[in-house]
């Protein structure tokens, strides 16, 4: 492990790695000179990492912020959120980020040194236009020069409280709240942080310090129209020579998803979300879409392809009678189907082939996963390579079929929570 004298971010080689071959990737030698051109505040962001890191920031940026490149690079931009952050904010940032939209919202950060500063934030996705997914996300930071400072002092709370007198008790402590949540700080909220991991929650107290009793404030920051033409030439600009670099990769990216037939076919699952949460779960699996031209595989796992041999881009688009072969028992292939039209789970212990040809034994498991409405939105296909093992094998204590039903689970939960009642079919 490597530490960056000055800086509070920890790294190691890996994922550094990553953070550079994010952009090396996607775009031809020379864009983080050409990016370095600009004198716009900005930074890089990439939603397929681990906490949704920062992987290019702007000089800008650094100015305005007071951190040096080492110590923003690979982190979550969380870290210029403080005490008098509106949560409110962060939440429509993360809202935007999870249906891969742009969004605009002033919001209080803070710098290096401690000191706040009103910040009209303007986010923009960068859509890969073969895979009409999202591959980045631009964040345009611009200072707001005025930023009013709302309070009520002790006395003005009291007067507050003095009008509900007559009122019972429990009603003096709800009315008295309203007045607190209108002034828009007083209180405990439970909010999730800006982050690629959907699962960090905690609780927040904006008063967590003896010298903030006794008073509520807000600190309200406006953006001008031409904070906001500004932030919109900058994200121009930038998403311009992002789609210039792009080309020579022929990896194009746009501002807009590519919705082509092709496209939909090989890759329905847009929701950048749902593909990193799918992402996450170590067991071989993929996932089909029934509605789809012979049930294409739309997401294949790293495990999966690692058990067959194939790459992502040979899979993806295709029937998975790809892993049959001459002697695979067509017995199995018949209570599979049936399954699917009875939109039932199903296991067989099936011989399959990889792509060398070698032939190996797959304990198969299929099972229909609905979305939030409850109307079947893919199956799930988990494999497990069984050859030479005896039936009901255990590993680390977790037989075949916990594997398998707990990789459908994390599917299924994934799906629900982030594909949403999704279109009609």
């Amino acid at each position: 492990m490597v530490v960056e004298e000055g800086s509070r971010m920890w790294s190691c080689p890996l994922k550094q790695k990553q953070w550079e071959e994010s952009l090396n990737k996607a775009y031809s030698d020379g864009i983080r000179e050409a990016l370095d051109q600009f004198k716009y505040n900005f930074v890089i962001t990439d939603p397929f990492l681990m906490d949704h890191p920062i992987v290019y920031a702007s000089e800008g940026f650094l100015k305005m912020t007071g951190y040096s490149r080492g110590e923003v690079l690979g982190r979550n931009s969380r870290f210029l959120q403080g005490p008098d952050t509106d949560r409110r904010s962060v939440l429509e940032i993360r809202e935007a980020i999870r249906r891969d939209k742009s969004c605009q919202v002033s919001i209080l950060n803070y710098k290096k040194d401690g000191t706040s500063f009103c910040n009209f934030f303007h986010l923009a996705p960068v859509f890969s236009k073969d895979k009409g997914r999202v591959i980045h996300f631009i964040g345009v930071q611009t200072p707001i020069q005025e930023c009013s400072h709302l309070c009520t002092s002790t006395a003005v709370e009291n007067d507050i409280r003095k009008q509900h007198e007559p009122s019972a008790s429990a009603n003096i402590n709800v009315n008295a709240s309203n007045h607190l949540i209108y002034f828009g700080s007083c209180r405990r909220e439970l909010c999730r942080d800006f982050s690629g991991d959907l699962g960090h929650i905690r609780l927040h107290n904006s008063f967590t310090e003896d010298d903030h009793k006794g008073r509520v404030e807000k600190h309200a920051c406006e953006a001008k129209e031409s904070d906001k033409q500004n932030a919109l030439a900058a994200i121009s600009c930038v998403m311009s020579e992002l789609a210039h670099f792009s080309k020579y990769t022929g990896k194009t990216v746009s501002d807009t998803r590519c919705d082509s037939a092709d496209r939909v076919r090989v890759s329905p699952i847009s929701s950048s979300s749902l593909t990193i949460a799918l992402s996450r779960i170590q067991q071989s699996f993929v996932l089909v879409d029934p509605y789809l031209p012979d049930m294409p595989i739309v997401h294949a796992s790293d495990s999966f392809l690692h058990l067959t041999g194939y790459s992502r881009d040979e899979v993806l688009g295709k029937n998975c009678r790809i892993l049959q072969g001459q002697d695979t028992n067509q017995e199995d292939i018949s209570k599979i189907r049936q399954s699917i039209e009875a939109e039932q789970p199903c296991t067989v212990r099936i011989l399959n082939y990889r792509k060398d040809g070698n032939p190996f034994w797959n304990l198969l498991h299929t099972a229909p996963v609905r979305n939030a409405s409850g109307k079947v939105a893919f199956y799930v296909g988990v494999h497990l390579d069984v050859t030479g093992m005896e039936d009901n094998h255990s590993d680390k204590g977790m037989t075949s079929q916990m594997k398998q039903l707990g990789a459908v689970g994390a599917v299924r939960v994934a799906v629900r929570s982030l594909l949403g009642a999704g279109p009609s079919r």
